[in-house]
């Protein structure tokens, strides 16, 4: 009895750490979600980090640019124009209909029953760097992930397949 007992109190301990960040972090991946799937810009806007995401963009044509086969002046030119090419694509691509696919693919379709925040901290997982991402099933890889600015969990990078990203 008392091992059961024990095991009973020990057990929210156990995951009391794994859930500090993943419970708070899961309102605000609900908000967001809810956001996209009602496509609205503004608290759309309030858990995305724009300039987070844009600097992934910059990171993406800068590493398309470097590659070996590529001139060596396309290089220098592409490297050059990152930032004002990565800010422009931001404000086509970073949109709330332009994550459908991924709101969908959480269960946030239009007349679905939306996952209550428990279920929705399950999907997350805690990274090491104190962000936490939102996977692609158990144990999966990361498909988009949150860090906390000022109390307000953001999405600050996509990890998933481009193809889930639509433009109308």
């Amino acid at each position: 009895m008392k091992r059961w007992l024990l095991s009973a109190l020990a057990l929210p301990l156990l995951f009391g750490c794994a859930t500090t960040l993943r419970i708070p972090a899961a309102e605000d991946v609900h908000e967001l979600m809810i956001a996209i799937r009602d496509d609205d810009a503004p608290a759309f806007d309030a858990h995305v980090d724009r300039r987070a995401l844009e600097g992934q963009l910059q990171a993406m044509i800068v590493e398309r640019a470097a590659r070996p086969d590529a001139p060596a002046a396309a290089k220098a030119l592409a490297i050059m124009l990152s930032g004002p090419v990565s800010r422009a694509a931001g404000g086509l691509l970073i949109q709330p209909e332009v994550f459908r696919a991924v709101a969908d693919y959480y269960g946030y379709r239009p007349g679905m029953r939306i996952p209550g925040v428990i279920a929705i901290a399950s999907a997350l997982r805690s990274l090491p760097d104190g962000r936490v991402c939102a996977t692609r099933g158990r144990g999966g890889p990361c498909l988009i992930t949150f860090a906390d600015e000022d109390g307000t969990w953001r999405m600050v990078s996509f990890d998933g397949d481009t193809a889930m990203l639509r433009l109308r």
